[in-house]
């Protein structure tokens, strides 16, 4: 099932915005104090490293990622996620726009 709102969150207004604006993305923290983040990834294929776990959620369109040490490529589409390990990386094709949700384990 794919999220489609939040409530009762904190929002930061500034754009995190990445690769010369082919990502751009909003923070915003529930009222639980959990962080999570929603953008888009324009057509391009980008690197992504990792501090803390991510969940991905697609919500738009679709990607194909590929995880540190792996050769094999993934497709995610609309109300599909994957997971990428803390202190990590993925690499991330998108050909439409893809708009995600990134949940911070």
């Amino acid at each position: 099932m794919t999220t489609t709102q939040f409530d009762n969150v904190a929002l930061t207004t500034q754009a995190n915005v990445y690769f010369d604006g082919k990502c751009v993305s909003h923070s915003f923290r529930l009222a639980d104090g959990t962080q999570k983040s929603v953008g888009v990834v324009l057509p391009a294929e980008l690197t992504f490293n990792t501090g803390a776990a991510e969940i991905m959620e697609c919500v738009g369109g679709a990607c194909e990622y590929r995880l540190k040490g792996s050769d094999q490529w993934l497709r995610s589409q609309a109300g599909e996620r994957f997971e990428i390990p803390a202190n990590s990386s993925f690499d991330i094709r998108v050909s439409e726009a893809y708009h995600y949700i990134c949940h911070y384990a």
